[in-house]
């Protein structure tokens, strides 16, 4: 983890890859309670004998949104703000998912700091995040987070 105490630490930072987080194991009970807490029950997600025989990835994979999700987390455990009140998640720009991750995959997310900006008590953060799989090259979700910190 890597630990900031002021804003102008990190808009020295503006263009570069600031951090990583550690790996993340995406295990069928994961994929399993995101499919229940979203309803998305799809086959491939969760029917681990069919997915087998009939998918093309071999196996279950996790869904989309479900890797999109771990964002908050995988962020957390590469940055500090140790000046920070608070943060909120404002929303996203761009999301990609350029490959899939299969059950059983260990995931982890690089940041690149894209812009900040000043806004009333506090600041407004883009963030390019790319979340790669372990022994894999092609990123498995490309994302532009925007985040703000008071």
């Amino acid at each position: 983890m890597r630990e900031f105490n002021s804003l102008a630490e990190l808009k020295d930072l503006i263009g570069q890859e600031v951090a990583h987080s550690e790996w993340v194991e995406i295990s069928q009970e994961r994929v399993n309670t995101f499919a229940d807490a979203t309803g998305d029950h799809q086959w491939i997600h969760i029917d681990v004998e069919r997915a087998k025989r009939e998918s093309p990835f071999g196996g279950p994979i996790a869904h989309g949104f479900l890797t999109l999700s771990l964002l908050p987390m995988l962020v957390a455990n590469a940055i500090k703000l140790t000046y920070v009140k608070m943060g909120v998640n404002y929303g996203l720009n761009k999301v990609r998912f350029p490959s899939p991750v299969p059950v059983g995959s260990k995931l982890r997310a690089r940041l690149k700091l894209l812009e900040i900006e000043d806004i009333n008590d506090g600041a407004q953060f883009t963030w390019e995040v790319t979340i790669e799989r372990e022994g894999q090259d092609k990123p498995v979700c490309v994302a532009e987070s925007i985040s703000r910190c008071y």
